[in-house]
C-alpha cells in the first residue's frame, strides 16, 4: 500500500488565498447590487436607510448605510475601488482583516453619525476610504516591502481620493464627511495593528564560535605543582 503523503502546490496555495479574500468584499457588492436592483424594479428608494447624524432613525444606518446607493453610477463608482481595496486587505493582511474590516465599517459610520450634516448619509465611500487610508499607512508604519508596494499602489490608483476629505463647498452633493471620517478610521487603526499581522522578517545571524584568547587558553592549562 503507498502511504505517500503530498503536499499542496504552492499555486493551489495561492489560488486558495486569493479566492477566500475576495469572499468578502464579493458578498458585501452582492448585497449593494441586490438592494440597488430591488430599488430600481419596485420603485422605491432606501435611502433612509442611511445614517442621519444625532438622530435616532439615523442610527441603523451605521450598519446599513454602506449598501445604499443613490443610483447605478455610485454603486458602480464605489464598487472597483471596494473590490481592489478589499482583496488587498483580506490577501495581504489575513490574520487581522476580519477585525480591520469590521472597524473600519462601524467607525466611519458611528463618527458620521456623531459629526456630519443633517442630511441622510448612504454609500460604502467611507469604507473605501478607510480601507485606502488602513493600505497606506500600514505598510510605511511596517516597513515591509511588499506591503509598502502597496502603499504605493493605493497612492498611484486612488491618490487623488484625499480631494474627497475637504468640503470645497459646505452643501457639496456627496459625503465628505464619510471620506473623512473613513480616512480617520483607517490611519488609527493602521498604527493600532501596526504590531500585529504581517511584519518585516527578522534577519537572524548565526551563532559564531567564540575563540579564546591564548593566554586564556595557558591559564587554564597550568597546573599547581
Amino acid at each position: 500500500m503507498n502511504n505517500k503523503i503530498t503536499s499542496p502546490k504552492a499555486s493551489d496555495i495561492e489560488l486558495k488565498k486569493i479566492k477566500t479574500a475576495i469572499v468578502i468584499p464579493a458578498f458585501f457588492l452582492i448585497v449593494a447590487f441586490a438592494l440597488k436592483l430591488i430599488e430600481t424594479l419596485e420603485g422605491f428608494s432606501f435611502v433612509e436607510w442611511g445614517v442621519r447624524p444625532l438622530s435616532i432613525e439615523g442610527l441603523p444606518g451605521i450598519l446599513l448605510s454602506p449598501l445604499v446607493h443613490s443610483d447605478w453610477e455610485h454603486f458602480f463608482a464605489n464598487a472597483v475601488p471596494l473590490i481592489v481595496l478589499g482583496v488587498s486587505l483580506f490577501y495581504f493582511y489575513r490574520g487581522i482583516s476580519v477585525k480591520v474590516f469590521i472597524l473600519i465599517y462601524l467607525l466611519s459610520g458611528l463618527w458620521v453619525w456623531m459629526g456630519a450634516r443633517d442630511a441622510w448619509h448612504i454609500g460604502a465611500s467611507g469604507v473605501i476610504y478607510g480601507l485606502a487610508a488602513f493600505l497606506l499607512f500600514s505598510g510605511f508604519l511596517r516597513n515591509h516591502i511588499p506591503l509598502m508596494a502597496i502603499s504605493l499602489m493605493v497612492i498611484f490608483l486612488y491618490g487623488s481620493m484625499i480631494w474627497g476629505i475637504f468640503p470645497f463647498k459646505w452643501d457639496v452633493p456627496y459625503s465628505w464627511e464619510s471620506h473623512l471620517w473613513g480616512s480617520v478610521a483607517g490611519s488609527v487603526l493602521a498604527v493600532i495593528y501596526r504590531k500585529r499581522g504581517p511584519q518585516r522578517p527578522v534577519k537572524e545571524w548565526p551563532d559564531e564560535e567564540y575563540e579564546y584568547p591564548y593566554w586564556e587558553i595557558e591559564e587554564d592549562n597550568k597546573t599547581d605543582v
